[in-house]
């Protein structure tokens, strides 16, 4: 959530970064204010009627004490009224702080300044290139009937057992799944990421503090008896292990990588752009977040956008790099850049990784703070990206290594594998 303060004292950059959102509701900035002034202004006089009271009953406890206790009695009537009056008003501002968080929750993050303006993903600025798309043989297959000739992804198998967009991985094709997690967690931890094991599953508040509710409440699974959910990505578990602590700035920064399953129902996804593993129910991630002093915030942003970089041009893949327009950026990001491999047999472009800075968004919603070197309370800026998202990373490697005499894996990952072609 945006600091009231930084509201009340920036309402117009405010307003202009909602514009560049192309944001439906901007009379919730004024709304949000007023509600603020009538929050104050009860708390105002709530603490004015709780010392009122304060001061009565010492000087009726004064009273009786040097034996005047009909004067005494004669003011205990005043305390009555000024209890019930506090009453009335500690009720009225729990519905003023209530109706308050409610309309700071629907108010997005507001675009870093670098942000391009654009209405969607047609108007996202392309800023970095890289590999050169292989010339594949004629007749070239798209990696579902790539998985199928190998016998690598069994799809059908998987919506016998659960349903479309669980696929299941077979031979050479899960051995290559769990070659891929060990290889993105190497490269994590190797540039100073600690590795965490972390729950599936969610409270309430874990998916609040990182933004996913009530925001993206319907494109999580939910399991109503024991108000959890299933974690849409590993940034929800990884960066709430840090709510509610002050941090030291000795301390800073701190990074997260871990490997999780991730589970987004992706409602109404129909189409031949999502057939295969271009978009599923369950997938595999590994994710990288980051806690930051605010002035160091954007070098960590770029520093993982080249740490994403150098993952896929060990994997041999071409792919670019977009920064999202103000339109496409997702509520709780202030800048994001999105990776994007391209797809030979499918002729298009595949996104499989976004890194983004959320400033102090998140942790205002977490209450993260770390005491700076002067002493001063501030909050953290955070940050996460995908490095990588498994289900377009694999179809990716099958498409633009599929040859003649089989698919041949990058060198990076033989290691893993212990075999360096599918075939």
């Amino acid at each position: 959530m945006l600091p009231l303060s930084y509201l009340r004292e920036h309402t117009e950059k405010i307003k202009e970064g909602l514009a560049k959102r192309n944001f439906p509701q901007p009379e919730l900035v004024d709304k949000l204010l007023e509600t603020d002034q009538k929050r104050r202004s009860l708390q105002s006089q709530l603490d004015e009627t709780l010392s009122k009271g304060n001061q009565l009953a010492k000087e009726i406890g004064t009273l009786f004490k040097s034996g005047h206790a009909e004067k005494a009695n004669a003011l205990k009537s005043q305390s009555t009224e000024l209890k019930t009056t506090a009453k009335v008003l500690q009720e009225q501002l729990q519905n003023v702080e209530v109706a308050l968080l409610s309309i700071r929750t629907q108010i997005p993050n507001i675009p870093d300044e670098s942000v391009p303006s654009g209405n969607s993903e047609n108007d996202n600025e392309e800023v970095f290139s890289a590999g050169a798309i292989p010339d594949l043989r004629e007749n070239a297959l798209p990696h579902w009937e790539l998985a199928a000739q190998y016998d690598l992804i069994d799809f059908d198998l998987g919506s016998k057992i659960t349903g479309a967009g669980f696929p299941v991985y077979k031979g050479k094709g899960a051995k290559l799944q769990r070659a891929l997690i060990q290889y993105f967690l190497d490269k994590n931890t190797a540039a100073g990421y600690t590795e965490f094991q972390v729950p599936h599953l969610v409270n309430e508040e874990s998916g609040f503090g990182t933004g996913q509710l009530p925001d993206k409440e319907g494109q999580m699974y939910h399991v109503p008896e024991d108000g959890l959910y299933l974690i849409p990505t590993a940034e929800v578990p990884l960066t709430n292990l840090l709510r509610n602590q002050l941090i030291e700035a000795k301390d800073l920064p701190i990074c997260m990588t871990g490997y999780t399953p991730c589970f987004r129902r992706e409602a109404g996804s129909y189409g031949a752009n999502v057939r295969g593993l271009n978009r599923l129910h369950q997938f595999d991630k590994v994710e990288i977040v980051r806690l930051e002093e605010p002035q160091n915030s954007r070098a960590a942003l770029d520093k993982m956008v080249d740490h994403v970089k150098s993952i896929l041009e060990e994997l041999e893949l071409p792919y670019r790099i977009l920064k999202l327009c103000g339109g496409d950026l997702g509520f709780t990001a202030a800048l994001t850049f999105d990776f994007e491999v391209y797809s030979t047999a499918q002729k298009r472009w595949l996104e499989i990784s976004s890194v983004s800075t959320f400033k102090s968004f998140q942790s205002e919603r977490l209450q993260i703070r770390y005491k700076d070197r002067n002493g001063k309370k501030q909050a953290v800026h955070t940050l996460n990206g995908s490095s990588l998202a498994l289900p377009r990373v694999v179809a990716g490697l099958l498409e633009n290594h599929q040859t003649h005499d089989g698919i041949k894996l990058p060198k990076v990952l033989v290691p893993y594998t212990g075999f360096e072609i599918i075939n």
